[in-house]
């Protein structure tokens, strides 16, 4: 039987796990660039890192298998690429990305080493935390989410009420699509795949005979609470930043801006405490994302222990050499992978959701198919050839905000469900 108590615990353990700290660095700097379009930003922020997610979970209460079941419609040799591809950018870009918010927020404000030192540092903690598997980082990961939610609600609630409703002029010229982009960076949509997952194994682990509608349900009304929690944080952070418009230097970095606005809402101690706070879930969510990547390829070679070992080997070294690049060259450098997988995570969770009769496999393979070529112009414009491909992007419908990809998706969906139905 499904209890209330089972749904507040797997809509804790959703949060927790979409609730990255290098996540709350986005926010504030959005809000602070929104201005007065500060309500487009929010709507296409969170399209991207709360509605798709949630609808990931969603499609992981229908499948209620694994990360591999998301794309095994296109075709199985597809999926196991995705996959790969996936836990590939996890470890080299938002894993690393860790260990430079950690720097920026943590270490270089009180202390003169460099960021490789703490790179380096870093990353030899996680290694160590992987190869030794223990509970202590759970139990302190379920001690710091509710640490850090409760100083955002402070800071929140005292920006709210220490300063003008006055948000300025925008300084983005496409808030919608922006906002849009920006949520790609926190990852949530590839987290919703990767981690869904990972809840059906653990209710199956705690009781592996609750039927298939009522664990459905479960998942449901637990991703739905998780992602109103997610949409309250987001939104409060980027309305604090927008408020704070006249608080700053225009050109300030996305951690310098979440420690200054901390200072200005709760003073020296409260901002020193979320650093500290904040570090040490980047590092929690570090030896995660390792330690899955490490599970996923040991589980491809018969459970090998090598395999498991090199991959977390590779795992650190990666965060090493990218982990001492300051926060805002990472987001820079994502962005191209990003403009790549996302869509395609995007439209596996939108098919995986859409009931059976409307998702078979011939339409998964043609709306992939199409999402991939329609990426490229995206893809090829993120790495600087936007002036090569440019008749190319005039010719796309809304290729100019980078988001070419959509209708061609969608176009293809209707067609291949009027073959389908015209093949029977």
């Amino acid at each position: 039987m499904i209890t209330k108590r089972n749904v507040l615990v797997v809509s804790f353990a959703l949060f927790s796990l979409f609730f990255g700290a290098g996540n709350l660095i986005l926010p504030p700097q959005l809000g602070f660039k929104a201005g007065d379009t500060w309500w487009l930003v929010i709507l296409g922020f969170c399209l991207s890192a709360v509605l798709i997610p949630i609808f990931g979970i969603l499609a992981h209460a229908k499948l209620q298998g694994t990360m591999f079941d998301f794309a095994k419609k296109v075709s199985p040799t597809f999926s196991l690429v995705y996959c790969y591809l996936v836990y590939a950018i996890s470890i080299s870009l938002p894993s690393p990305r860790t260990a430079s918010v950690t720097h920026e927020m943590g270490i270089a404000p009180f202390f003169g080493s460099s960021s490789l030192l703490t790179s380096i540092l870093y990353f030899i903690l996680v290694f160590v935390f992987v190869i030794n598997r223990t509970k202590i980082l759970d139990i302190v990961g379920k001690l710091l989410t509710p640490a850090i939610i409760t100083i955002l609600i402070c800071i929140i609630a005292q920006a709210f009420l220490g300063f003008d409703f006055n948000f300025g002029k925008t300084q983005i010229e496409s808030p919608f699509t922006s906002g849009i982009l920006e949520g790609y960076q926190t990852f949530d949509a590839i987290g919703a795949v990767v981690v869904g997952g990972v809840i059906i194994i653990s209710i199956n682990l705690k009781d592996n005979k609750i039927p298939y509608d009522a664990k459905k349900g479960l998942i449901f009304k637990a991703g739905l609470f998780s992602g109103l929690g997610l949409f309250f944080i987001y939104t409060g952070l980027l309305l604090t930043g927008a408020l704070m418009h006249n608080e700053f230097e225009a050109d300030i970095t996305r951690t310098a801006l979440l420690s200054g606005i901390s200072l200005k809402t709760l003073g020296n101690t409260a901002n020193v405490f979320l650093s500290i706070l904040v570090s040490l879930a980047c590092f929690t969510t570090a030896v995660g994302i390792v330690t899955g990547t490490a599970d996923f390829v040991q589980g491809q070679f018969k459970k090998s222990k090598h395999a498991y070992l090199i991959t977390a080997i590779v795992g650190c070294l990666l965060g090493i050499i990218m982990g001492q690049f300051n926060v805002g060259y990472i987001i820079a450098v994502a962005l191209p992978a990003l403009m790549f997988i996302y869509p395609i995570t995007i439209v596996l969770i939108l098919l995986n959701v859409v009931p059976n009769k409307y998702a078979t496999e011939l339409v998964f393979r043609v709306v992939v198919i199409a999402t991939i070529l329609f990426s490229v112009p995206d893809f090829l414009g993120s790495i600087g050839y936007d002036e090569s491909i440019a008749g190319l992007i005039n010719w796309i419908p809304l290729s100019e905000y980078q988001m070419g990809w959509v209708l061609p998706a969608l176009v293809v969906f209707v067609l291949g469900n009027i073959l389908e139905k015209y093949l029977k």
